[in-house]
């Protein structure tokens, strides 16, 4: 399923100019995807990975393997900044490491600068802007696009 979230990708942003891979202990790796810098110097991030199986409520006695909502997540940035690779695979490894479903109005907060000497350290969830949402066969709820923006301050792992 990845090989057609990268597709879907790559169709919607272009050609990739580099990619990172982040593995956290007990989940599955997530890789973030970097397309430009454009010719304006923006560069947009996107996770890959977050989508492969879909998020569950916290109070869900069991994970349905099959339907609830997938999600990868695409940060825009006026200017390069790889630093935020780390940080964007922590947001996207949320829902298995604690547990919790990212929406578009919630808010995450990193507990780190989100890129190196930044004073931000939590972001805000969107609605998806520069990736459409990816029509999944098999019954399987689509995968969505969520913008991540830089939020000045958070709240503790709401979604």
């Amino acid at each position: 399923m990845l090989v057609t979230v990268e597709a879907h990708l790559v169709n919607a942003l272009g050609a990739d100019s580099g990619r990172a891979s982040v593995t956290f202990l007990g989940v599955q790796r997530i890789d973030v995807l970097r397309f430009g810098p454009r010719p304006d110097g923006s560069v947009v991030y996107a996770t890959l990975g977050a989508s492969r199986a879909p998020m569950a409520e916290p109070t869900a006695m069991l994970a349905d393997p099959v339907a609830g909502p997938r999600v990868e997540l695409v940060l825009a940035l006026d200017e390069p900044r790889d630093s935020v690779l780390r940080a964007l695979a922590v947001v996207a490894a949320v829902p298995s490491v604690e547990g919790l479903v990212l929406r578009p109005g919630g808010t995450v907060e990193l507990g780190q600068p989100l890129w190196d000497g930044s004073d931000v350290t939590s972001v805000l969830l969107g609605e998806p802007s520069h990736v459409p949402d990816l029509v999944l066969d098999g019954g399987r709820d689509p995968v969505r696009f969520l913008t991540v923006t830089p939020a000045a301050g958070g709240s503790t792992l709401e979604s």
